[in-house]
């Protein structure tokens, strides 16, 4: 079984007493159903579990269950023995967005509390938003991700004292010996050719097939776009059209998605496929980077959605649309192959996974930064720059970037495949592996106490 950082969060949430469901979210082929099955078979005597995506397509056995007797009977029906109670039984809700009505009853299974209930669904952002009576207040929404590069590492047998020796040195800003980092490197490469869907992990795992591995990334990938048909017949053509798109547009020189390209007409917006783009990044199959030309502490005030960047929600299928078997166009370091679209997307896969909403600076006169993540510690914005070849230290757009008095902002990260780890001119220039210990926490200390206030 592959470990997953969410085991421990779930295993945590199911055994304190709460008032909330638990509402996972993430797209298909990520592994939640996996994780809430081992996870529900171990913690709780009786585990029930029912995919209500397969329900809808067959005997529409839920589709009637309109009250919570309704859906308790039939609860009772599908299980092989009875059923208990909150504190030995969960009930596992999987696709929930196929039923919005069942989406709605979460409030008042919770206040009931027969049973301990988890739901999942990989479309729930569009079916929350598309839900007229969202159970605020009874839920609590988790967002799951592929494997990231972390826990690749301990998939593919990497020590977790290893990888502690490593964050050490990357809260330190210190370099790594010239062994452990090739070692860091070869293992980074490796993730760029497989990615963290838990199947390609899997595949990779049993033989080191490169051929089955890649087989699981073409099936995975029809299987987003056929989906995509499925949630919207009258736009599934303008849909599957810009996931299409992604791959391609990443190779541009601005990387964003032309508008025109969509339906090969000129004078289109945004605006025209708002609810295409919508769907992409809410379903979790592409990642949505957004673009800011006047950076302002948070950057959400400052975020535009004229100027969109797409990336697929995992590097593995990049890597398969790009190089297909030729897996020495990521492990060789040939002159005509260009990585740096892939080491953006891995980046903005590591960012996405540790809670980084996603921005990149865009702005006429400066050029274009890769990403930008909020500093809570300095209450500013912090620039990454990604570079993939030898003159990672040239960067003109971010050069210009910290000119800007206006900004307030003098510090940036270069990452790069380089080993040395060292600052100039307020740049901190490190490897690109390091980007697996960024992490969304906003502040040091997590235990934060207000000072008392004085009595007036």
């Amino acid at each position: 079984m592959l470990e997953r950082k969410f085991s421990a969060y779930l295993e945590e949430f199911l055994s304190k007493k709460t008032n909330k469901i638990l509402l996972v979210n993430g797209a298909r082929q990520i592994g939640k159903s996996y994780i809430i099955r081992y996870v529900g078979k171990k913690m709780f005597a009786n585990y029930l579990e029912i995919n209500l995506k397969e329900d809808k397509e067959g005997d529409k056995i839920f589709e009637s269950a309109i009250t919570t007797d309704d859906l308790y009977m039939r609860l009772g029906s599908f299980s092989k023995k009875r059923l208990g109670n909150a504190d030995n039984t969960l009930v596992f809700l999987d696709e929930i967005q196929s039923y919005p009505h069942i989406l709605t009853m979460l409030k008042f299974l919770n206040q009931e509390n027969r049973y301990r209930f988890i739901a999942s669904g990989s479309q729930l952002g569009i079916a929350l938003s598309q839900t007229p009576s969202v159970p605020i207040g009874s839920i609590e929404i988790k967002q799951m991700y592929p494997l990231d590069f972390e826990e690749f590492l301990w998939a593919t047998g990497t020590s977790r004292q290893w990888i502690e020796n490593i964050r050490e040195k990357f809260k330190t800003k210190e370099s790594l010996d010239e062994n452990t980092h090739n070692l860091m490197l070869k293992r980074f490469m490796y993730y760029l050719l497989i990615g963290g869907l838990p199947d390609a992990v899997n595949r990779y795992l049993e033989d080191r097939n490169m051929l089955r591995v890649r087989t699981v990334h073409k099936d995975i990938f029809d299987l987003y776009r056929i989906d995509a048909s499925q949630y919207d017949q009258e736009n599934k053509l303008k849909i599957r059209k810009i996931y299409d798109l992604i791959p391609s547009s990443l190779e541009n020189k601005k990387k964003r998605i032309i508008y025109k390209n969509i339906e090969n007409k000129t004078g289109k917006h945004f605006a025209d496929y708002a609810d295409e783009f919508e769907y992409l990044t809410n379903s979790g199959i592409a990642l949505e980077v957004i673009s800011i030309s006047n950076p302002k502490f948070p950057l959400k005030e400052s975020q535009q959605k004229r100027l969109v960047k797409l990336y697929l929600n995992d590097v593995g299928l990049l890597t398969h649309l790009l190089y297909g078997l030729n897996v020495n166009a990521v492990l060789q370091d040939i002159k005509s192959i260009n990585l740096r679209t892939v080491y953006e997307s891995v980046v903005a896969q590591e960012l996405h996974a540790h809670g980084f909403p996603l921005y990149y600076y865009d702005n006429k006169q400066n050029g274009e930064v890769d990403f930008l993540v909020d500093d809570y510690e300095n209450l500013r914005a912090l620039p990454l720059e990604i570079k993939s070849g030898k003159d990672y230290t040239k960067h003109t757009a971010l050069s210009k970037f910290l000119a800007v008095k206006d900004y307030n902002i003098n510090h940036a990260v270069v990452f790069s495949n380089a080993r040395e780890v060292f600052e100039k001119q307020g740049v901190v220039y490190m490897p690109v592996y390091y980007v697996m210990f960024l992490d969304f926490s906003g502040i040091k200390n997590e235990n934060v106490v207000l000072p008392e206030l004085e009595t007036v």
